[in-house]
């Protein structure tokens, strides 16, 4: 059993509220995998600002402005001591983009064909939280977030046990794979912590070679602006034409640095119905979302992660890689 799992120990910091009840309620409410960091002053925490003065970050300024804070999130809760951190798997049973040959097929990835997980894992994150409130005998601080907080969750995700830090920078769980969502809970709770993941990554390095981009400019170091997912998303405005190409046929973001990762060959699928993938976005091809009207885009967006990319974006990311593949249909669609 994996660290983080659901462990059967007790501690006696909180009585009635013990590390191993949260794990048991995480589970009970969806999560695939619960740990519990350390709020400390962690080693993988400082190479944060390094990576934004290298301009990596592109034009996520949002990045930059909160660096401060993603430094350690006792700045942004002071009586921080633990940092819960929870797991959903959301593969499922569909192909990889990788084994579709199909330059025709729209790529889009695996995480946004379903329900907005921002939405969902916050939902279910606030339900552990309010859980956590009504059982602890003492009051406590505490704050949630799924992605969008001042917090470097990979980091507290590898030292409260779910997984290391692979060369892709996904988090990998030996049982998991590395296709999970994280959601963490900062609180000043004095909980019995997880041991720290341990780097299972070898000399593996598949994730960097097979990266359309060479966005993986070195072993867990990401280039953001040369990243599909970057440049579908997060990038407004015109694509640079150098690389246009490798998007090839991706219109939202991209997963081959994880299809091709040995610890995903044979992850579990998820059969829950968040993650499931909307017929919107099942297996469409590029003339198909070409052709269609905005208000069917629209009404697709809504409640998708997809909506991060606005409408704007994705019209432009389809005539983008109509232009790659050739399609019959799609001619001049730039």
């Amino acid at each position: 059993m994996f660290c983080g799992s659901w462990s059967n120990n007790t501690d006696c910091h909180a009585v009635g509220l013990s590390s191993s009840a949260i794990k048991a309620h995480a589970k009970e409410l969806g999560f695939d995998a619960c740990g519990i960091a350390p709020a400390a002053d962690l080693p993988e925490l400082r190479f944060f600002p390094e990576w934004i003065a290298r301009g990596y970050a592109g034009s996520m300024a949002y990045l930059e402005r909160s660096a401060d804070r993603r430094a350690d999130v006792r700045r942004v809760l002071a009586s921080a001591r633990t940092v819960i951190v929870a797991a959903s798997v959301y593969n499922t049973d569909r192909p990889y983009s990788t084994e579709c040959a199909d330059p025709s097929r729209a790529k889009i990835a695996r995480y946004a064909w379903g329900d907005d997980y921002h939405d969902v894992i916050g939902q279910r994150l606030e339900a552990l939280l309010d859980w956590m409130r009504e059982t602890s005998p003492e009051p406590f601080e505490a704050r949630a977030w799924v992605d969008t907080g001042p917090v470097q969750e990979r980091v507290y995700a590898r030292h409260a046990g779910i997984g290391w830090i692979g060369k892709n920078t996904c988090v990998i769980n030996e049982e998991l794979g590395s296709w999970v969502f994280l959601g963490e809970i900062v609180s000043s709770l004095p909980l019995d912590l997880d041991p720290p993941a341990l780097d299972q990554c070898g000399t593996c390095t598949l994730c960097l070679e097979a990266c359309p981009t060479r966005a993986l400019v070195a072993p867990g170091v990401l280039d953001s602006t040369r990243c599909i997912s970057y440049l579908t998303i997060e990038h407004r405005g015109d694509i640079p034409e150098a690389l246009r190409p490798g998007i090839g046929s991706h219109v939202y973001g991209c997963d081959v640095c994880q299809e091709v990762c040995p610890w995903n060959a044979a992850a579990p699928a998820s059969a829950d119905p968040a993650w499931q993938p909307r017929p919107e976005w099942d297996a469409r091809t590029l003339v198909d979302l070409l052709q269609a009207r905005d208000e069917e885009l629209r009404m697709a967006l809504r409640g998708s992660a997809m909506k991060r990319a606005k409408l704007a974006g994705l019209r432009r990311n389809v005539a983008l890689a109509v232009d790659n593949a050739g399609v019959r249909g799609g001619e001049s669609a730039l």
